[in-house]
């Protein structure tokens, strides 16, 4: 017996069950079979789009990851030239008073702008920050040139994470999102490859089983693992 896939499935549990689906037609499918062929054809580039926009999400996910290590760059930078210019030593004093009167013109609000703009103004004040007359002041401050360079490689790291977010959102272009995709492909799998298997299976069981079999294993498979998921988020509710 075939089940068909639980619509509980998560979209990345669709993306797996999917693509091991398509492995195992390729590998031991009776082929010259035109309406399992036209059925595993237009399942395949939904599973391909589906791939791409489980990478969109992961990919927007580490750019936020990404922004919120930078803002806490900024933060801590901040912080520690306040607290210097507070130090009992005047020269020291005086040398964290200078570094603060570039910093002042930014602010702390620069964490709270949007991607472009926070990056433009975080490479404007590095930039003021490697200035000359800025380096002896720095260099009298402790942790204040570690800061700065912490601030410039999580500056490095966002542009890097962002630049790969902005060219996969090019290339996936205008593709539907993932919870749709997901549901073509429920609707496919569950409506015409499970139902047409069960009945191939019954007639010609030589030519089909094998395949059937593997397909149900596979369903099967991913169906305990999101009961198991199901039951346990009950548990934890009552």
């Amino acid at each position: 017996m075939i089940d068909r896939i639980m619509t509980q499935t998560r979209i990345t549990e669709i993306d797996t069950v999917t693509s091991q689906i398509l492995a195992a037609y390729q590998s031991s499918s009776p082929y010259g079979d035109s309406n399992l062929s036209g059925i595993i054809t237009s399942i395949q580039p939904l599973s391909a789009n589906l791939n791409q926009a489980i990478n969109r999400i992961k990919s927007e996910s580490e750019l936020e990851e990404k922004d919120e290590d930078r803002d806490n760059s900024v933060r801590s930078f901040y912080y520690l030239i306040l607290g210097f210019t507070h130090h009992p030593d005047e020269n020291i004093t005086n040398a964290a008073q200078k570094i603060m009167s570039v910093i002042d013109n930014y602010g702390l609000q620069i964490v709270n702008e949007s991607y472009a703009t926070e990056s433009s103004l975080v490479n404007s004040l590095l930039t003021e920050l490697a200035k000359p007359e800025l380096q002896e002041p720095i260099a009298l401050v402790s942790g204040a040139a570690e800061s700065i360079a912490a601030l410039r490689n999580a500056q490095n790291d966002f542009e890097t994470s962002h630049l790969s977010f902005e060219q996969k959102k090019a290339q996936e272009g205008t593709y539907a999102n993932a919870t749709s995709i997901k549901n073509k492909i429920l609707k496919l799998i569950n409506g015409k490859l499970v139902i047409y298997l069960k009945a191939m299976a019954i007639v010609n069981e030589d030519t089909y089983g094998s395949f059937t079999r593997t397909v149900a294993q596979l369903i099967a498979a991913n169906n305990e693992n999101v009961r198991r998921r199901t039951k346990k988020t009950t548990q934890e509710i009552e």
